[in-house]
C-alpha cells in the first residue's frame, strides 16, 4: 500500500471567470478542472500551484488563500483503491497571460462561473462547487 499522493489545483478567479484545462491524462482525462498537479518536494503548496498554473496554460497569478482540500481515490476494475491523490485548492489572481494549453492540458480557457454547470459541462467532481467558493472568497 502507498501513501496518498499530494496535489494543487489553482483556482483562478477573474471578471467572473475561472480558468480551466481539459486535462488529457487520467485521473479525469477528458474533463474540464482547475490547472494542477503533484506537489515536488520541497515546494509550497502556492508555489506548487503558480508552478502547475504556468506550465499548464501560461497564465501567471498571485497565490491567495487555500480554499478546500479533495480526496480522490482512483479503483481498479475490482474496486481497489489503486491510488489516492489529497488535492489542496488554491484561490489564485490573475495578473497576465491568456491561456494557452500546454503540458499535459489538451484545451485551457476560461469559463463564466455562473455558468458552470456539471449536466451540459464535462467536468472534474466540484468545479463548479469550488468555483463559486473561490469566487465569493475573491470578492471579500
Amino acid at each position: 500500500m502507498s501513501s496518498p499522493i499530494p496535489a494543487v489545483i489553482a483556482v483562478v478567479v477573474h471578471e467572473g471567470h475561472t480558468l480551466l484545462v481539459r486535462r488529457a491524462n487520467p485521473p479525469d482525462a477528458g474533463l474540464w478542472g482547475f490547472p494542477g498537479g503533484k506537489i515536488e518536494f520541497g515546494e509550497t503548496v502556492k508555489a506548487a500551484a503558480l508552478r502547475e498554473l504556468l506550465e499548464e496554460t501560461g497564465v501567471a497569478a498571485e497565490a491567495q488563500d487555500v480554499i478546500t482540500t479533495l480526496d480522490i481515490l482512483v479503483q481498479d476494475p475490482t474496486g481497489a483503491t489503486r491510488q489516492h491523490y489529497i488535492l489542496i485548492a488554491v484561490l489564485c489572481r490573475w495578473i497576465s497571460g491568456d491561456p494557452v494549453a500546454a503540458d499535459d492540458a489538451l484545451d485551457a480557457r476560461w469559463f463564466a462561473i455562473a455558468e458552470l454547470d456539471p449536466e451540459s459541462i464535462a467536468m472534474s467532481a466540484d468545479v463548479d462547487v469550488i468555483a463559486r467558493r473561490a469566487q465569493a472568497l475573491a470578492s471579500n
